[in-house]
């Protein structure tokens, strides 16, 4: 059980920081170009920043929701097996959009 949570945690830091980069990045091309386009890459890296730091701050010091999270017999191990898969297909598609990005 703990593994998957310690899994969780760390996709979500990784989504963190591939963000950061991908916030950079657009952030910084649409000050150069102003486009609809670019800020919409923008907004879209810190909604998902957002939605990332937010697991963070649940599965790292939200005492509460780890431990209702963990316990077995609150969430079956298929439903933590599910978040982490989410996490996991996030991680997926922002470490494409950063190849596509940064090549």
């Amino acid at each position: 059980m703990a593994v998957l949570i310690d899994a969780m945690r760390a996709f979500s830091a990784l989504n963190v920081l591939l963000l950061l980069g991908l916030g950079y990045v657009w952030g910084r091309n649409f000050l150069q170009f102003r486009s609809k386009h670019t800020l919409g890459l923008l907004v879209f890296a810190v909604l998902l920043f957002a939605e990332n730091a937010l697991a963070i701050y649940f599965f790292v010091f939200h005492d509460t929701l780890t431990l209702w999270v963990t316990n077995p017999q609150l969430v079956p191990l298929i439903a933590q097996q599910a978040m982490l898969a989410l996490r996991v297909f996030e991680f997926g598609g922002i470490a494409f959009l950063t190849w596509v990005t940064w090549d």
